[in-house]
């Protein structure tokens, strides 16, 4: 196997993509390689919506806000960026799967990526970048699990917590001091 000269990490900022991103920079500087974080992104509605009505205007933001979803990423993840390492971020359109294949493409080039969720469900609508990733790319693929709090935050009750419940100002109850402030220990309904 040729030496790695670049290792290219999908970086999302999810919190599975930030511990992707750690260990792809810790990888990245035990083989001496390059650290390549790419960002995928598509248009809010996607690109079918941008052909039929197009605005370079919007195109404009919407990249903006792609360099800065990078940026704030790699700020969770690392703090600074590591001194001692070549480290060249990349934000390309696309969705993410082909996205992370374009950009391996070259010889030395190890791609390193997040597993995705497990369980019968994730089998069926989850992981779908490393899934394709691992059967498009033409150069080795890592794939990293998720942490333990993502996992433990997609089943039983503390996923029923925290997945898509949106908080209304008439579900706090007021506290004593007649402010609407949330409580410490929340009331379940």
């Amino acid at each position: 196997m040729p030496s790695v000269r670049r290792v290219i990490v999908g970086a999302s900022g999810s919190p599975s993509s930030l511990q992707v991103l750690r260990y792809a920079q810790h990888l990245a500087r035990d083989l001496d390689a390059a650290l390549v974080p790419v960002l995928a992104w598509l248009p809010p509605d996607g690109d079918l919506a941008d052909r039929r009505t197009p605005c370079e205007e919007l195109r404009r933001l919407w990249a903006q806000d792609a360099r800065q979803r990078l940026q704030d990423a790699l700020n969770l993840a690392w703090g600074n960026p590591p001194a001692d390492l070549p480290v060249r971020p990349v934000i390309l359109r696309g969705r993410p799967g082909p996205v992370l294949v374009d950009a391996a493409c070259r010889p030395g080039d190890l791609l390193v990526a997040g597993a995705g969720r497990r369980g019968a469900l994730a089998r069926i609508a989850g992981g779908r970048v490393s899934r394709y990733c691992l059967v498009h790319a033409r150069c080795p693929v890592l794939t990293i699990p998720p942490p333990p709090l993502a996992r433990e935050t997609h089943r039983g009750a503390l996923a029923r917590a925290f997945r898509h419940r949106t908080l209304t100002a008439d579900q706090i109850p007021p506290n004593k001091h007649g402010s609407w402030a949330a409580e410490a220990h929340p009331r379940t309904p």
